[in-house]
């Protein structure tokens, strides 16, 4: 008898799945989940593939790897992209500003090109191949896209927009078939948040904000992004998942 294979699963194999933002920290955490899972996956970076560091939370093992500059929306439409079929989009870049620097307005502008107007780009340039597959994207936001964030104005709006974003392209891409979802980490272990992670001062007083009292991993949030993947949620979209350890109950 065949081996039967459950419908309640998170097997990717014969699919294709691209990480934008694959190359390090959450990305590079839910790149790998997908591999691990039998997925063909292709991720983007910002740099060339022999520069990135296991320090830094870079891990490109048997993952298919192109160097992408996403803040360039024109390269990214014409762009070639290696592969004629695509199941699963995941959008994970980002940057932030600190010291104050995101109240000017050429890093405000380049922050939200990067988070957000580049989300916009990537979904364009692929969204035919998910409509053929019938397929989904999984866009990353912040739970700073849900609270007001000191310091931080680019960042929490750009956010904020990926939150819209989700909403917006779950409605309107419905009809191709397509799921749109997103997920809003809390504080996660990335080269990003060592400003926190690395002051004992500043990290002591987040934990405490987090009823689960630990910061997440990348790989806390490769599970939600296979399950919003998977068939396990074929009647959800339009949705924003928040993986925060509880940050936002407090």
């Amino acid at each position: 008898m065949a081996e039967q294979i459950s419908p309640y699963n998170l097997d990717f194999r014969g699919k294709t799945v691209l990480v934008v933002g694959g190359s390090s920290g959450i990305g590079n955490g839910v790149a790998q989940a997908f591999r691990a899972a039998g997925a063909v996956t292709h991720v983007w970076g910002t740099r060339e593939a022999d520069e990135y560091r296991a320090e830094d939370g870079s891990d490109l093992t048997g993952l298919h790897y192109a160097r992408v500059d996403v803040s360039d929306f024109e390269a990214v439409a014409e762009l070639d992209l290696g592969f004629d079929r695509l199941d699963v989009l995941v959008t994970c870049q980002g940057t932030v500003a600190y010291n104050r620097k995101e109240f000017e307005i050429d890093t405000f502008r380049r922050i939200v090109d990067v988070n957000l107007n580049s989300v916009m780009a990537c979904c364009m340039r692929v969204e035919p191949l998910l409509a053929k597959s019938a397929g989904n994207a999984v866009i990353f936001g912040s739970i700073a896209g849900l609270h007001a964030s000191i310091g931080n104005p680019a960042y929490a709006s750009s956010k904020a927009g990926t939150h819209m974003l989700v909403r917006t392209l779950g409605e309107t891409w419905a009809r191709y078939g397509i799921r749109i979802n997103g997920i809003a980490p809390g504080l996660v272990d990335t080269k990003l948040t060592k400003v926190t992670t690395e002051n004992e001062e500043r990290l002591d007083l987040q934990l405490k904000k987090i009823p689960l009292r630990r910061i997440g991993t990348p790989h806390d949030m490769a599970g939600p992004t296979l399950f919003l993947a998977s068939d396990l949620a074929s009647f959800i979209t339009g949705q924003v998942l928040v993986v925060d350890g509880g940050r936002l109950l407090a």
